[in-house]
């Protein structure tokens, strides 16, 4: 039995005592006057009395009823349930309250309950004091209290007759039984009726289990206040430990809010700060740093705003703020949407009814307490989910003689799989969760509800879940029985107790509450007190029972594991290679270990692989040789890498007993055991993993002590799902419990030894056990333990990798967190004795070993580890002895001529990096990555050779290289390597040659060297200077055949001509340079030594049309001045060919022509970044020039660079306006007023400037014969302006309307007239303007245009720098993604779409295509963007490449791009970022950008373009490569500083390097056809159109593509491939083995692999002529002369082959479109009927004869008829090649092809071989050599030397011979 109620206490309102307006609480009386012994008086009851202050009122308000709950410092919680009542005030009393009537009213409104009577009951002035009756007790019956409260102010108030201290009395001494009443014998004893003595009744019901809290309607309260969603997010922050506060008005709400919290939050128990009313003198509490809910009147709210990390609910107004620094962490899915479902379903049953067509008529809602029940069912349910199987993780350490239970954290967040759950995780590392298990942990305790349910209904409950009816019936039937627990007997629930009248608190009150006789009262306690004292004592019966555990736990949600799905053959595969180790069979093994070590990715390989082990370690195996033991390492780190500290899925601990069992035998006596090799892992540093290994491993032996001997297991197979009939080990402990009071003492204490001892004994085994996995191998070194967080050191090796024999080398390092301490100042065994001491310390106290035998573990624990470390010397000893491991051997690259090695091979794993290349991908193909090998550094490239780590790949080459310039980003990371998988720092090298290094650093490679190899790296990427790059270098020291350099040379008089021309530049600027200072070129240094080698400047070769103008010819070097050397640059060649102005001798001007070449910047003084001539018209004089350059950007004026040749419209280009340029020259007035500004004057400078280039230009006059804008008014430049919207599709097919309206996005109708009059018929053909100005949005803003001048305005709107910078990066990142994990990364196309790339290609296309159309209509346009050089260089560049067929050649790319890029001074340097210098401006590939425009309009128009699509990719690798000078320096004027403009050009002494990119291409295209189009058949008038929407356009395979197999190959020396060697017979004697070849798309070059059948006739022709002893011809010849072939028979009279080629005569609509197809180094793919390779069955002689058939009939196609041209012809003897013998040939001279050809008789027709004479350099006689024809003269032999080889013949005679010479000479010189 309880009493109801243990003190009564009177409280009244006193004045305060430092004399303040507002008064305190006075306790008056209470009873009993002595504290109960059990229960003592709770302090500072009269703060909870009136929570919002003392005060006066001028009212007498209604009494107000709430309860206050304190907590005891002994977490006991004290219910104070007060009744108020206002009394008039004594005079004492009002005279404390001194301040004014107004701010009294404001007090009482304030504090008190705010409601406030009509009228008062006493004069004007009257005051009204509180007064409150408070009961306190342990017990929660709210109703009880409010009805005897009540009582007693119904009895003063109404003055009963009956004795206050009487019904006070009979309360304090009132009792009730105990919760449990159905545990009872009767109705009686759960059910008490108690009476007061005035004539009262009241029943008390006791709830049947006390655990089960008491909610009456405060859930279903909560919910309605506050919403579903807002009493979730309350519920998961108490649960997760935050800050609640709760606002109201009504203290009642605030109890009853914090109640339903709690009463939620069952079966955890709350155990922080719960305060649900806080007077307002305690509200500093709300700063305290713990957790708490509080309720606080919201009257104080503003004192509440400043809480920063405080989770305030407002009851009043419904809502929950959560302040920004916290994050409440949700309900794990799908739980969350499942509750919320759930109580929606609850709350508002009508909801799932709303959508019927036919509802039913009524709907039975639930009653407000049964609905409250309903609520608490949900969550219950919830909480039973959550923790479903959490007595499986239960450890327990103890059962006597008290039970010391531990929870498996790691094991239970594993198995539910939610490790990555931040909600549970909280959960179940908070207060809450720890009370649960130490108190419901136990295994023999009465049950709850809550026990039976997470025992017996999860499968109930996994079953409902997709039926939310049922789920729906579950909660209903935890509801009756939450509701039979408050309410056990309905029945008898009937209270009488009397209430006051209505309205009893407004009647003048006869007197105040009177004082109570405390005498009459104690004398009621004490007879009730001895009346208890004599009666038995009632003890409260328990039914205890053994815990039900339930079933074993399963996933909350059942996840996919990705990738790694463990599937039965991958498990098969594991176990297949585990028995082969064991088995000796180490080749099945290691081709396997590939696909384990994959598989090892998935948990159930690794505990596949756990079990596996364990196995053998049973049948006494574990004794392994070397390379099992390697083996068998290798497969447990790779398990271990994978695991998280915690060791959620058990892995590490099924290996730990493993790893002190396989070992393998060093030397007689030295034992290396497998955890030396295993150590670096984060988990075994981890405390937390090594706690709850020792509490599994005691509880294991604690089971098998109470176990009888059969029932006894092994305790090493802990790992083993116990059977179903073995009992567990809480089994075991219930069972313990139940018979520990029936055991003698004797008994008891020594089972509390036993256990004790096992503990003791497990914590010496566990000691050991640290000390195995902590301690290094080498702990001679005192290296320090690294934390695990960081990247680390990277000097020491990896201390868990040990592969063929090393173990010598693994224990360089050592690795732990951060349970290490003062690591810098102690050596490893210091460090690792306090780690395991506090192990030790924490698990024998919580274990309850004895002191002293804690102390003795603390003394036996150093000893441990010197004997660890004494035992490791020798084994370190021992194994350095082993052979060292076998390393793949490094492949050295191959390096260019002048390439020199910076670092040496450091050895490294290349990575996948997301790409399909090198992962086999859906090409198909193996995973050539990861591969093993070294990274060089070289003076211009970084290079990885190696070769793929699996085995089944074969000895294929992985080579990934790219030029150290192009390097964009490095950045350091941590990953595994491949094989080992051990975690090792490695870089992540990102190029914008579209090439990525991962990789990972081999533990060999110190942290000294990769250091050092990011150093150089960085060195060599941003030179301080360009002049140390390697385009300036190479060559310089290994050219071989270089004569040392002397002073009389010509060098330095061109060194001094460039410095003069840079001397005179800068004396001759007339103003500043209008350029940011960063950008200014660098100052000129003399160097002692020029280095010497051939121009960079294409000279005019042989090859030009005969028209071009070369003044080059007509200069010798000795008389070369500036201007002759201008002249002869490639702008002003490329002038001179489209007649744009003439340069005499003398320099004049030819008047009649409109445009003329002026040399005003020759000395770059008006612009630095212009060429020094430019063509201006011929009316304006060169002065003007210098004021007119001032309106623009960088002095970038307007100068013309291209004319249309049918139209006579010239093309402009200029930097954008400063703010005085054409703005104010069109906002001007036509007439300047007299006092013009300097300004000014330049604007009308250019208005003269444009004006003049309008007059040079032919008139397009209208009908009137003005040439003006009629139709082109400002209404047209209106909103449609935008460059956007100029044309839906990209093509169409010629000019179909008027320019202008296009432009200005309207159609065909001319604007309205400003009278709103219908268009006249003249405007629908509105004029054109003869200039249109194309300039960015912003200059032009606000703009109008006088419709009286002949230049129209066309604002558009393009990309910035920055914007192509930010693309770019984006575009990188798509096509190379650095990373593989393709579940979280975007797809290839989202990422592409993302970057905007193709965006900015049509939006230059779609400019560019408008240009030209304009230009082709007749209307000139300068192009007038940004500054001039980036933009601007793309869009001129590409109005010239679509309207010039001459720019689609190879020579007039070559001259576009010098003049265009080069001379016009795109900033290559700057936006390279070359140098140190320009490192911050980062990488902005604008002229890539310009090539992927023209690889577009290539593909579209594939017959238009000379150059194969690989000689954009060329360009596109060479400008960022830093190989070539060509594309260095920003400007002319910065080439001529460093003297690279004009270098002269000497006699060749030997080889040399090409300077320039043009001349290598020259030199290559000599060679091989690979910059050739074979398809170019062009129309020379076509102006190309191509279509510019983006659904047009293609990703350039440049991005894409890839080559392991040679790298990148456009290094064309590098990229050879060694010839197959030739098919060898079989031994056998049959057939040859076929000539195929796998080719892999993701390693191999396709086109290489198998090169078009273009390509390999010429190859095979100059096979064959190479084989037939002939000097090979040029491809180029051969293709010409097959090409003419091919035109003669295409005619109408000649016949048609069906191997004809593509010519011009193709229908218009297939050129346009293009026949798409594959290319590469190689050239084109087309398909002939020429095929040289027969099938295979075919024999070598047949194939070969076969191929030459084929290159015959090649040949043949350019042999005219024999009878004609033989000059000469007769039996010649000839001397083979090398070794091969002399034969007797028949010859024919041929003078017309000037060649000499040979047969194999007189009447042959095949060819076997042509000398062609233009090589031939001299005829001389000869001599017998060896095997020549023994019977001729020795003077009928003589020599015919070549270019390429020297020729013997022998004539039959001497005549003949003379005769032959003689003939060959006349032929040599009629040529």
């Amino acid at each position: 039995m309880a009493r109801l109620a243990d003190y009564f206490v009177l409280v009244a309102f006193g004045p305060h005592p430092r004399g303040s307006g507002e008064g305190q609480g006075q306790i008056l009386q209470r009873f009993p006057e002595k504290d109960w012994e059990d229960n003592p008086f709770p302090q500072g009851i009269e703060l909870f009395c009136q929570p919002s202050g003392w005060q006066l009122c001028p009212e007498r308000n209604p009494p107000t009823f709430f309860v206050a709950v304190l907590t005891d410092i002994n977490s006991e919680r004290h219910y104070c349930a007060c009744l108020t009542f206002w009394e008039p005030a004594e005079p004492t009393q009002e005279a404390v309250c001194s301040e004014d009537a107004a701010g009294r009213e404001e007090e009482a409104a304030e504090g008190g309950s705010g409601r406030l009577s009509p009228g008062t009951s006493g004069p004007p002035g009257q005051l009204f004091a509180p007064k409150t009756l408070v009961l306190v007790s342990r017990l929660d019956h709210v109703e009880v209290f409010r009805n005897s409260l009540g009582l007693i102010y119904t009895i003063h108030v109404e003055g009963l007759s009956v004795g206050l201290e009487t019904v006070v009395g009979n309360l304090l001494t009132c009792t009730i039984p105990l919760a449990g009443g159905s545990q009872l014998d009767s109705v009686e004893d759960g059910v008490r009726t108690i009476s007061l003595g005035a004539g009262d009744r009241q029943v008390i019901q006791t709830p049947l289990t006390d655990s089960l809290p008491i909610s009456r309607c405060s859930v279903a309260l909560l919910f309605r206040q506050l919403g579903i969603t807002n009493v979730l997010s309350l519920f998961c922050a108490a649960l997760t430990e935050h800050k609640v506060l709760f606002l109201s008005r009504s203290y009642q709400r605030l109890s009853d809010a914090c109640r339903g919290l709690l009463a939620l939050l069952f079966p955890l128990r709350y155990s922080f700060t719960y305060v649900p009313i806080l007077p307002a003198q305690l509200l500093e509490v709300l700063s305290t740093p713990t957790p708490f809910i509080i309720g606080v009147n919201a009257a104080f709210q503003a004192e509440t705003q400043e809480l920063l990390d405080v989770i305030v609910a407002d009851l009043d107004g419904g809502t929950v703020t959560v302040p920004e620094c916290v994050h409440i962490p949700p309900l794990p899915e799908p739980l969350q949407s499942q509750t919320h479902s759930v109580l929606s379903m609850v709350l508002d049953p009508e909801l799932e009814l709303a959508d019927l067509a036919f509802p039913p008529p009524t709907i039975s809602s639930s009653s407000l307490k049964m609905q409250d029940k309903e609520l608490r069912a949900v969550f219950l349910r919830l909480f039973a989910q959550l923790l479903q199987g959490y007595r499986w993780c239960l450890h327990m350490v103890r059962i006597h003689p008290e039970p010391v239970i531990r929870f498996h954290k790691a094991a239970f967040l594993g198995q539910r799989g939610l490790v990555e759950d931040d909600f549970l995780m909280k959960v179940l590392e908070g207060m809450a969760f720890a009370g649960f298990v130490s108190e419901r942990g136990v295994p023999y305790r009465p049950t709850d509800l809550f026990d039976e349910l997470v025992a017996h209904e999860v499968a109930r409950m996994r079953a409902d879940e997709s039926h939310p009816q049922r789920v729906l019936r579950h909660v209903k039937e935890l509801a009756e029985q939450l509701y039979k627990n408050e309410n056990p007997y309905p029945a008898v629930a009937m209270h009488k107790v009397q209430r006051p009248g209505e309205a009893s608190h407004l009647r003048r009150a006869p007197r105040p509450f009177p004082r109570l006789d405390e005498g009459m009262v104690q004398w009621i306690v004490d007879q009730a007190t001895a009346k208890m004292q004599g009666a038995p004592p009632a003890v409260k019966a328990e039914r205890r029972t053994t815990v039900p555990s339930g079933p074993p736990m399963t996933a909350i949600l059942e996840r996919s594991s990705g990738l790694h799905g463990n599937s039965a053959r991958r498990l098969e595969v594991v176990r297949n290679c585990i028995s082969y180790v064991f088995e000796g069979k180490m080749l099945e093994a290691k081709k396997l270990l590939p696909a384990v070590l994959r598989a090892l990715k998935g948990r159930a390989a690794r505990r596949c692989l756990a079990q596996e082990l364990h196995l053998h370690v049973q049948q006494n195996r574990a004794v392994l040789d070397h390379q099992q033991f390697d083996f068998v390492v290798r497969m447990m780190n790779c398990c271990l890498q994978d695991c998280t500290s915690l060791d959620e899925h058990g892995i590490a601990a099924a290996l730990l007993p493993l790893v002190t069992a396989f070992c393998r035998k060093l030397s007689p006596g030295v034992t290396q055991f497998a955890y030396s090799c295993v150590q670096e892992h984060v988990v075994w540093s981890t405390p937390q993993f090594w706690e709850a290994m020792f509490y599994g491993d005691v509880q294991t032996h604690i089971r098998a002590l109470y176990l009888e001997p059969a029932e006894d297991r092994d305790p090493s197979q802990g790992w083993e799902e116990p059977a179903e009939e073995e009992r567990s080990a809480l089994d075991v402990a219930s069972e313990q419990r139940r018979l520990w009071p029936m055991l003698s003492r004797e008994k008891q204490q020594e089972l509390v030894q036993k256990e004790e001892s096992t503990v003791f004994s497990q914590a010496i085994h566990y000691a050991n056990r640290m000390s195995y996995l902590l301690l290094p191998l080498d702990s001679s070194k005192s290296r320090l333990l690294r934390e695990r967080a960081g990247l680390g050191d990277l000097e020491s090796a990896s201390n868990s990798l040990v592969t063929s024999s090393m173990a010598g080398s693994v224990a360089e390092s050592y690795d732990t967190e951060s349970g290490f301490e003062d690591a810098e100042t102690c050596d490893v065994a210091g460090a690792v004795v306090r780690f395991i001491n506090r192990f030790v310390d924490k698990v024998c106290t919580e274990s309850g070993v004895t002191s002293d035998h804690l102390k003795g573990l603390h003394v036996m624990v150093p000893d441990i580890v010197q004997m660890h470390i004494e035992t490791l010397e020798a084994v370190h000893r021992e194994s350095k002895r082993l052979p060292p491991i076998q390393k793949p051997k490094l492949l050295r690259p191959h390096l260019l001529p002048g390439e020199e090695c910076v670092l040496d091979g450091l050895r490294v794993y290349l990575l996948p990096d997301g790409r399909e290349e090198g992962s086999g991908g859906s090409g198909g193909g193996p995973a050539v990555l990861p591969a093993e090998g070294a990274v060089f550094l070289t003076t211009y490239r970084v290079i990885f050779t190696g070769m793929p780590t699996d085995p089944l790949v074969g000895e294929q080459v992985v080579v990934r290289s790219f030029p150290v310039a192009a390097l964009t980003k490095e950045k350091r990371i941590t990953v595994s390597t491949p094989v080992e998988q051990i975690p090792q720092d490695g870089l992540h090298l990102r190029s914008c040659t579209f090439q990525l290094l991962k990789m990972a650093f081999d533990e060999e490679v110190g942290s000294e060297n990769a250091e050092l190899f990011r150093k150089q790296l960085h060195k060599l990427r941003y030179p301080l200077d360009i002049r140390t790059t390697f385009a300036f270098t190479q060559g310089s020291a290994h050219t071989p055949g270089r004569p040392p350099r002397t002073t009389k040379d010509k060098g330095p008089s061109l060194r001094t001509l460039s410095r003069n021309l840079v001397k005179n530049a800068k004396k001759t600027m007339g103003r500043p340079h209008v350029t940011r200072k960063k950008y200014n070129p660098p100052s000129y240094e003399h160097r002692g030594q020029a280095p010497e080698d051939q121009e960079d400047e294409i000279s005019v070769s042989e090859e030009l049309e005969p028209g071009t103008l070369t003044p080059t010819s007509a200069l010798k070097p000795s008389d070369r001045m500036t201007m002759s050397s201008l002249v002869e640059r490639a702008c002003c060649r490329d002038y001179q060919r489209l007649g744009l102005g003439t340069l005499s001798s003398s320099l004049s001007r030819a008047k009649s022509e409109p445009f003329r070449i002026s040399p005003v910047n020759r000395m770059y003084a008006i612009c630095r970044s212009y060429p020094g001539l430019l063509i201006v018209p011929q009316s304006v004089q060169d002065n003007a020039l210098q004021r007119v350059s001032r309106c623009y950007r960088q002095n970038r004026f307007p100068v013309v660079c291209w004319r249309s040749g049918r139209s006579k419209a010239v093309l402009l280009r200029s930097g954008g306006l400063h703010g005085k340029g054409v703005v104010g020259l069109f906002k001007a007035q036509n007439t300047p007023s007299p006092g013009q500004s300097q300004a000014d004057s330049s604007s009308l400078e250019q208005e003269k400037y444009l004006q003049a280039v309008v007059s040079s230009m032919p008139r397009y006059a209208d009908t009137s014969g003005r040439n003006t804008l009629s139709g082109f008014s400002s209404a047209h430049m209106g909103g449609h302006g935008k460059w956007g919207s100029v044309r839906a599709s990209g093509r169409s097919g010629g000019l179909g309307g008027d320019v202008g309206s296009r432009l200005a996005g309207r159609d065909m109708r001319g604007p309205p007239q400003a009278n709103g009059a219908p268009p006249d018929s003249g405007f629908l053909r509105p004029q054109r303007a003869a200039l249109y100005i194309i300039g960015d949005k912003a200059q032009f803003k606000g703009v109008r245009p006088d419709p009286l001048q002949q230049w129209a305005l066309v604002p558009i709107e393009m990309f910035e720098a920055r914007q192509v910078k930010t693309s770019f990066k984006k575009l990188l990142k798509a096509c190379v993604p650095g990373c593989q994990d393709f579940e979280s990364s975007p797809t290839f196309l989202r990422s592409l779409e993302d970057s905007e790339w193709l965006t900015q290609i049509h939006k230059l296309l779609h400019v560019s295509v408008m240009v030209v159309e304009l230009l082709d209509a007749g209307s000139s346009v300068l192009v007038s963007l940004e500054d001039g050089w980036d933009v601007t260089t793309q869009v001129v560049s590409l109005v010239q490449l679509l309207s010039d067929p001459f720019y689609r050649t190879l020579e007039g790319f070559r001259l576009l791009v010098e003049k265009e890029w080069l001379s016009f001074g795109h900033r290559f340097s700057h936006r390279g970022a070359h140098t140190l210098a320009g490192q911050s401006s980062g990488f902005t590939p604008v002229f890539l950008q310009f090539l992927d425009c023209v690889h577009q309009v290539h593909l579209q128009f594939p017959m238009e373009f000379e150059f194969s699509p690989f000689y954009l990719k060329f360009l596109g690798y060479h400008h960022v490569s830093r190989r070539f000078r060509t594309f260095l320096l920003d400007s002319d004027y910065e080439r001529i500083e460093l003297g690279l403009l004009y270098e002269e050009k000497g006699e060749r002494k030997g080889p040399q390097t090409c300077r320039s990119v043009w001349e290598y291409v020259d030199r290559l295209s000599k060679r091989t056809p690979v910059f050739y189009n074979y398809m170019y058949a062009p129309e020379d008038t076509e102006v190309l159109r191509p279509y510019s929407n983006v659904s047009n356009l293609k990703v350039w395979d440049f991005y894409t593509e890839e080559t392991l197999a040679q790298g990148p190959p456009y290094d064309w020396e590098l990229a050879q491939v060694s010839p197959e060697p030739p098919e060898e017979e079989r031994p056998d004697g049959g057939a040859p083995q076929s000539r195929r070849r796998v080719v892999w798309p993701c390693y191999d070059s396709r086109p290489r692999a198998q090169p078009d059948a273009i390509s390999r006739l010429l190859e095979e022709l100059q096979r064959l002529e190479t084989e037939l002893g002939r000097p090979p011809e040029r491809w180029k010849d051969n293709w010409d002369r097959v090409k003419a072939a091919q035109r003669l028979e295409g005619q109408p009279d000649g016949r048609g082959t069906p191997s004809s080629l593509l010519v011009s005569s193709v229908p218009h609509h297939r050129r346009s479109l293009g026949v798409y197809l594959q290319e590469g180094p190689v050239g084109s793919t087309l398909s002939l009927s020429l095929d040289s390779d027969q099938s295979s069955g075919s024999t070598t002689s047949g194939s070969r004869q076969a191929a030459r058939r084929s290159t015959s009939t090649l040949y043949s196609q350019f042999q005219t008829a024999e009878s004609e041209n033989r000059s000469y012809e007769g039996t010649l003897y000839k001397k083979g090649a090398f070794m091969k013998p002399w034969k007797a040939r028949w010859f024919v001279l041929d003078k017309t092809k000037h060649q000499l050809r040979y047969y194999d008789h007189r009447v042959d027709t095949e060819c076997k071989g042509v000398i062609d004479l233009a090589e031939v350099e001299a005829v001389v006689s000869g001599t017998p050599t060896m095997g020549a024809p023994k019977t001729v003269d020795e003077k009928a032999f003589f020599d015919v030397k070549t270019t390429r080889r020297v020729y013997n013949f022998c004539a039959q005679d001497v005549p003949s011979a003379q005769q032959w010479v003689d003939q060959i000479q006349s032929c040599l010189s009629d040529a």
